[in-house]
């Protein structure tokens, strides 16, 4: 089976910039490993000026140049086009959407999965840019239309399928993001003071809710490091953030780490007693799964798709995003108790090894597959194909 997946895939696999080039990397190596797949992944790219093809671990990476300076104008302008005739012209079994990308295959008559990773029109009111509201607006017209046409739809936590109540016409599979299987194998050097967070730096991610909990376990006489890794989206927010360090007087604290790759996550979180991610808006973060096979509990917002990810009280804890006060109480519960850390810890690997395994996911990925590609024949057979699979 032939299996076009169009999505964001990123030059470096060890580099992937975000959790949709993170999850492209470990599905597609999932299932190029299956005898019977033929995997190609179809991306465009700002470096590229005319399309290119590379093999990468049993898969076929496609590369064709972004076409415009504004992302809703690539995915459904010109970027588009181009996409949909190089999907043609692969003549592919079936296609894979993820994200944006969704926005591009819409309508198209072959066999289609489609799975949302996020709502960009949530996203966009964080975003921090001007007229954020009115394209927040724009973006959500535009994802629901995407979301009703899809035949298939891969949901990556029960927050995405509520939110496709009534929206959806398709059918909707519940699938986890894969990640990584050397994260299920991290030999953990643990420093119980240490509490890690990787993400983006911006409002989204709320990484001063993290800053002003150190603080305040720091007046409390509670020794603790942060150690914040992520890119700066915004960089207003990140001169806040560096501006309420200095506040705080806690320089020697919370170190800002950048970006850093696969290596490096692994590395902290080897050392970390904790792993913390205290966003307003997420379906279900990397950082968190990589966190659980690993073997690190869990610090996370009580909202959207993190509290489907771990048992509160049991893998990990859940908190008021907006209450530093919560959040560094049950810092302190975590980094003061080897024991419960323990405990929290091998019951993430085991939810982890359940949910988030590679090979796991891709097996249940590839029955999507044939599930859409058997329905689409039915179709045919009995003349009622009305180029809608599913």
């Amino acid at each position: 089976m032939k299996v076009a997946m169009a999505t964001s895939f990123p030059r470096d696999p060890l580099r992937p910039h975000g959790g949709v080039e993170a999850v492209s990397v470990q599905l597609t190596r999932g299932l190029a490993a299956s005898d019977d797949l033929d995997v190609h992944v179809v991306t465009t790219d700002r470096e590229c000026a005319s399309a290119e093809m590379k093999a990468w671990e049993g898969a076929t990476i496609h590369r064709l140049p972004w076409t415009a300076s504004k992302t809703l104008r690539h995915f459904t302008g010109p970027g588009r086009q181009a996409v949909l005739q190089y999907i043609e012209e692969l003549k592919p079994d079936v296609i894979h959407a993820h994200d944006t990308y969704g926005l591009m295959v819409k309508g198209l008559n072959i066999p289609r999965v489609f799975t949302i990773h996020g709502f960009i029109h949530e996203d966009t009111i964080y975003s921090g840019q001007r007229f954020s509201r009115i394209r927040s607006k724009l973006w959500k017209k535009v994802e629901l239309a995407g979301w009703a046409d899809q035949p298939h739809i891969i949901s990556i936590s029960p927050y995405v399928r509520e939110r496709l109540n009534g929206i959806a016409t398709g059918i909707i599979h519940d699938i986890d993001n894969p990640i990584d299987e050397s994260f299920f194998g991290i030999e953990r050097n643990e420093q119980s003071n240490v509490i890690f967070s990787a993400a983006l730096l911006n409002k989204r991610k709320n990484p001063i809710a993290l800053i002003d909990a150190v603080a305040l376990l720091e007046k409390q006489g509670v020794e603790a490091e942060l150690r914040l890794a992520g890119r700066a989206t915004d960089q207003e927010y990140f001169k806040r953030m560096q501006d309420r360090i200095a506040a705080c007087g806690l320089e020697n604290q919370v170190k800002l780490l950048g970006e850093i790759d696969s290596i490096g996550v692994k590395k902290n979180l080897s050392e970390a007693a904790v792993f913390s991610l205290v966003s307003f808006e997420e379906g279900s973060p990397m950082g968190i799964e990589e966190s659980m096979a690993a073997g690190v509990p869990v610090v996370t917002s009580n909202r959207c798709g993190m509290p489907y990810m771990l048992r509160d009280g049991e893998s990990g804890f859940l908190v008021d995003p907006n209450d530093p006060s919560d959040i560094a109480m049950r810092l302190h519960q975590m980094i003061s108790n080897d024991e419960l850390r323990r405990k929290m810890g091998d019951e993430s690997r085991e939810i982890a090894k359940a949910r988030f395994h590679p090979a796991k996911v891709a097996t249940r990925t590839r029955e999507v597959y044939l599930r859409a590609v058997r329905g689409t024949q039915a179709l045919a057979a009995s003349g009622n194909d009305t180029g809608r699979s599913g």
